[in-house]
């Protein structure tokens, strides 16, 4: 899931992106109201969180403008001013919910999750995540860099259980028992077949390789080095 993370603070926002990128979203960050504006109306992210004061443009601004162009992503305020006149000119301006900061990074998960559900009919989407590689596990949909790829239903039971499993080896024999769930010649290549066939749909044009071989051994689907 997307995430637009509009913090001018470096340290704060290098936290909070590495906290929500540990559970799955892809934070996207923006230093200032006018580019986070920008950024918001080009990626269309599942949520927002959005700091009040900012250089440029200042949240409640940025807030105003996302919904008069009909923005429907739901947006999580933060800042250091909590007094009630100011929770509601963020709340009128527009946002959805809102956080005096200081403030746990388990509540801000927690906050996140009440957002999306709601944004959701009160239905969470369910999905993983592992670098720009998305699975939609309702629609059981893969995308890469945001293009949706094309797998059949075995491909796609493969490459859920390795995200599901990442930065673990997992064997032939694992993956034969979890993936295609009945017991076959331990001599076939189904596996190491089928791993190419995900190779050339997910990594062959990228840069970055998420599925690794350890010799001798199986493979690995890794999370790319930060």
């Amino acid at each position: 899931m997307k995430i637009l993370l509009i913090e001018d603070e470096p340290r704060l926002a290098s936290i909070i992106q590495r906290d929500l990128g540990a559970e799955g979203y892809q934070v996207s960050v923006a230093m200032d109201g006018n580019t986070g504006l920008q950024m918001a109306m080009k990626i269309d992210p599942a949520l927002i969180i959005l700091d009040v004061m900012l250089p440029g443009m200042n949240g409640i601004e940025v807030c105003r403008n996302l919904r008069k162009a009909d923005s429907q992503a739901p947006v999580l305020m933060l800042t250091a001013l909590g007094t009630t006149d100011n929770i509601v000119v963020g709340l009128d301006s527009g946002a959805d919910d809102y956080m005096v900061k200081p403030f746990s990074l388990e509540e801000l998960n927690a906050r996140i999750r009440t957002l999306t559900r709601r944004r959701n009919g009160g239905k969470p989407v369910s999905t993983l995540q592992v670098a720009d590689l998305v699975i939609n596990q309702d629609e059981r949909s893969v995308r890469r860099g945001g293009a949706v790829i094309e797998l059949t239903a075995t491909e796609y039971r493969l490459i859920e259980f390795l995200v599901k499993n990442r930065n673990r080896m997992m064997s032939r024999i694992e993956i034969l028992e979890h993936v295609w769930d009945i017991d076959f010649n331990m001599g076939t290549n189904v596996v190491d077949v089928y791993i190419n066939y995900l190779r050339k749909k997910l990594d062959k044009d990228h840069d970055v390789k998420l599925i690794h071989t350890v010799v001798g051994m199986g493979y690995i689907l890794k999370e790319p080095a930060q």
